[in-house]
């Protein structure tokens, strides 16, 4: 049976009146909660909205734009506080529909491409919460949405649990690095690390990347942005963001680890580690190095190739390179058949998705 969306939910307009409640969030393109980084200095948040955990927060605006509507159920806070801008909305009767199926249905591509075609009309590409609410989804008997809630959930869960793997990998070869660098490091330059291959990118504009067979990785300055049907680029490489997102709040660059074959735009620097120094090595070294003092651009921060290249950083001395070479590669080996194994349920996710409708 088919339902509408205003059927199974209803609107919250809780405020944040007493101002007890400081936990500012938002809502990314990635459907999933964000902290806010906006400036608060001042700011009178007793008009902000309360959310509560299964509350949904979502942004109707630029639809049509991004293609996407940011949305996502709250999971990992019993209460925040958002911007009055955001609509919030609650299932009423949850022996109808599960807040966590609704989610599912939520992140399905369909759905995003059903509400761009209805924002299309709207100023600026938006969506009014009246059209939003007519949307229809399929809601199954309270038993199958059940099980298809936890078919899915067994596969979010082994995807976090292979990913925290990751992190305690990655975080392994960077305690083993930094303690031979801690027993006898020596200063460099990043020019004496790495060969770039800045001048191979090219990037690929969304039109062009709409009517491409989704086959090999794009990626952009800070993550994987889409899939294409060729690569310019096939073996073990890292990637640093040139412009855009190009450092966390610490002064640390933003980071890939990539391999096998892919594409990548002009928003990351590509390299290869050189003179005994590992692709791997060199990528430990330089997530572990502030970069602030190389950024340039006051609203579009930068990193150019001159100022990457005579970056200073500390790195082992050579008498320990090839020991520790064979130290981390044993480490990334393990992270890769992970990541591959990732890859793999998010396939499956993405099947799981699919077959909502069926």
């Amino acid at each position: 049976m088919y339902r509408t969306i205003d059927e199974l939910v209803e609107k919250v307009d809780e405020r944040n009146t007493e101002n007890k409640i400081s936990k500012l969030i938002g809502v990314s393109i990635d459907k999933c909660f964000i902290k806010s980084v906006a400036n608060t200095n001042g700011t009178d948040l007793s008009k902000y909205k309360v959310i509560r955990k299964n509350d949904f927060a979502v942004s109707l605006m630029q639809v049509s734009r991004d293609s996407k509507i940011p949305i996502a159920r709250l999971e990992d806070y019993d209460v925040a506080i958002m911007s009055p801008a955001y609509p919030i909305f609650r299932v009423k009767d949850t022996s109808v529909v599960l807040p966590e199926y609704l989610e599912m249905w939520f992140k399905r591509p369909e759905f995003d491409r059903e509400a761009a075609f209805i924002a299309v009309g709207g100023v600026r590409g938006s969506m009014p919460w009246e059209e939003f609410a007519k949307m229809k989804l399929p809601v199954p008997p309270i038993e199958k949405q059940l099980k298809i809630v936890n078919a899915y959930k067994i596969v979010t869960d082994r995807i976090a649990l292979k990913q925290k793997i990751n992190d305690n990998l990655e975080a392994t070869a960077q305690a083993i690095l930094q303690d031979k660098i801690y027993s006898n490091g020596i200063e460099t330059t990043v020019d004496n690390l790495i060969n770039l291959f800045d001048s191979m990118r090219r990037p690929l504009s969304g039109l062009e990347r709409s009517e491409m067979k989704h086959t090999y990785p794009y990626y952009g300055a800070a993550s994987l942005m889409d899939y294409v049907d060729n690569y310019i680029f096939d073996g073990v490489y890292g990637l640093l963001g040139e412009d855009g997102t190009v450092m966390d709040d610490n002064g640390y660059p933003t980071m890939q680890y990539v391999w096998g074959k892919f594409w990548v735009n002009n928003h990351a620097h590509i390299f290869q580690g050189k003179n005994g120094y590992s692709t791997e090595m060199v990528y430990l070294i330089l997530k572990n190095t502030i970069v602030r003092n190389a950024v340039t651009g006051a609203v579009q921060l930068k990193i150019n190739q001159e100022n990457l290249r005579k970056l200073s950083v500390v790195v082992p001395c050579d008498d320990n390179l090839t020991e520790l070479n064979i130290l981390i590669d044993k480490v990334f080996l393990s992270i890769r058949e992970n990541r591959t194994e990732i890859q793999y349920l998010i396939n499956l996710k993405d099947i799981l998705l699919a077959e909502l409708s069926d």
